[in-house]
This record gives C-alpha cells, structure tokens and sequence, in this order.
C-alpha cells in the first residue's frame, strides 16, 4: 500500500486497521491526531509533526524520526526499539511505560514536563534537558534558543556558535566549555560554573550572570557584556584582568569591543596594564 503523505489518508488506513509499516511519511503534519495503536514499524517519519498526537501502544519501532515534532505526545506503552529520535522535540510528552531499547535520541530535547519510563537513564542517554550529563558533547551551532537546561553538565563540551538565547541555564556546570561566538542574549545563567569556558566572541547581552561562578576564563576576547544582569563590581574586576588584547577586540555581532561592553552603564574602567 502506498501512502500519499496526506493526514486523511493516513488516518483513513490507520481506522480501517492497515499497517503504515515501511511507509515514506517524511514531513507529515498529524498534529492532534488520535494515533493510538497504529504500527509504524520502519517507517520514514523525518521532520513529521506529531506534536499532541495520541501514540499509545503504537509501534514506532525503528523508524526514522529525526528532526520531528512529538511535543506534548502521549507515548503510552509505545514501542520505541531502535528508533531514531535525532533531534526531536521530547518536551511535555508522556513516555511513560514506552519501549526505548536501544533507541536513539541524542539531541532530543526534553523539559521538566516530559515523563520518562520508570528506571530509565534519560539524563544520560544523549537527550537534552534539565539535569541531562553531556559532558564532552559536541553541540557545535546547535539550536538550544529557550532550552530549559538546569543544571545540566557541559564540563568540557563543544557549544561552538550555539543559539543559546533564552535558556535557562541554571546551575549548569559549564567549566571548561567551548563556547566561542555563541549567541547567549538574554540567556540564565544564574548559580552557573563557568570557570575556563572559553567566552571568546560570544553575545552576552542581558544574559543573567547572578551568583554565577568562575576565576578566570580560556577567553573573553570579544565577548560583548553589554547590560549583563548580576556582574558585580568583584566579577567585573575579574574580567579586567585578563590581556589588554582581549579587551580590545570587537564583537563579531555588534562591533562593540568587550572593553566598552563591560564599561556599558557602569562608568569608565581603568585597565592597569
């Protein structure tokens, strides 16, 4: 049976008990659709719309979902074995009960509301989300813009011109993080660990850096800190320290040198040499 990718007909077959096994349904919107029981078994479901779709008890075992959308899905006792969840959106889904033998789900992005099986190593199985351990991890360029990502690991990790914007980074360990020209505006950062982290080119702007820790970083040079929340007079200080150089090279974004970032709606600082 071929499937034309179109949401009726999907249902359609699903209602009158047809197998959707094997079927190419790459980008198909079944929003809000009823779902339940249908087998998908190796089907083709990359960048598809599932998002508040009843799967219970279906069979989604190996099929290919990356990049696909099963926000607020309920995953009842749904076989998940050996699927590729690359990069899907896990947030408010219910997996409860749910089959995840050996299934992919590095960078699939989970919050506080997503509900894992009882027993199930989410923190370290790739996902990420609050508490997740992705030490070493490459998220270079990734898009984590409004993540909830509390105390999360990312001792050491790659986050290279990652969009980071509106996250809530609370707690998160970030020493020795590799965050060069990373976008942060706006981001959370309160109570985080950033000692080493490497800041170099990266936009600050409004992030909120109260009660964060660190004594030195990899570098600032370029790092925009324009009307950062929470830098006190100490931290700042801190910033000042580090090479003349540093201080002096512009933002790649805003063509602000971090010098003048820091010096921002704080008066003019003397750097001593």
């Amino acid at each position: 049976m071929k499937i034309q990718n179109k949401a009726q007909e999907i249902l359609e077959a699903i209602k009158s008990g047809k197998s959707l096994a094997m079927q190419d349904l790459y980008h198909c919107n079944l929003s809000g659709c009823d779902l339940s029981g249908a087998n998908f078994h190796q089907a083709i479901l990359v960048r598809a719309n599932l998002n508040r779709a009843n799967l219970s008890n279906a069979d989604l075992s190996e099929v290919d979902l990356r990049s696909g959308d099963l926000g607020a899905a309920i995953l009842q006792r749904t076989n998940l074995q050996g699927a590729c969840l690359y990069r899907v959106n896990l947030c408010g889904a219910n997996l409860s009960e749910a089959n995840l033998q050996d299934t992919k789900l590095q960078g699939a992005m989970y919050d506080s509301q997503t509900m894992f099986p009882e027993n199930f190593a989410y923190k370290s199985s790739g996902a990420v989300g609050p508490n997740a351990n992705l030490n070493g991890a490459p998220f270079n360029t990734a898009n984590l813009k409004n993540a909830d990502l509390q105390s999360v690991n990312f001792l050491g990790a790659y986050l290279g011109g990652a969009d980071l914007s509106g996250a809530n980074l609370t707690g998160a360990r970030l020493v020795q993080a590799d965050l060069r020209k990373g976008f942060l505006v706006g981001t959370c950062l309160r109570n985080a660990r950033l000692n080493g982290a490497n800041l170099a080119g990266v936009d600050l702007r409004t992030a909120d850096l109260t009660d964060a820790d660190f004594e030195q970083f990899e570098s600032i040079a370029g790092a925009d800190f324009s009307y950062v929340v929470g830098l006190t007079d100490e931290m700042r200080s801190r910033l000042l320290r580090h090479p003349q150089q540093d201080l002096e090279t512009l933002n790649p974004l805003t063509l602000k040198t971090t010098l003048a970032s820091l010096s921002h709606r704080f008066g003019r600082f003397t750097v001593n040499n």
